[in-house]
């Protein structure tokens, strides 16, 4: 399935891009193309963010000495 269909990026495509090391939407657009067409796939690159890398959006822990 597309995640992106303005430049044929597969979900897939997009996960593997995430489990590379990419964190945001437009760190995904940098190294794929996904999500710098129309910006109707943004949301669905955000869900399989979120889905392959669960702490997405959370803020960090802070460490208490």
């Amino acid at each position: 399935m597309y995640a992106c269909i303005c430049h044929a990026v597969t979900s897939s495509e997009v996960a593997e891009v995430v489990r590379a090391g990419a964190r945001t939407e437009e760190a995904v657009g940098q190294i794929s193309g996904a999500g710098t067409g129309c910006g109707s796939c943004l949301e669905r690159i955000c869900a399989i963010i979120s889905t392959v890398d669960p702490d997405h959006g959370q803020p960090a822990l802070r460490r208490v000495s």
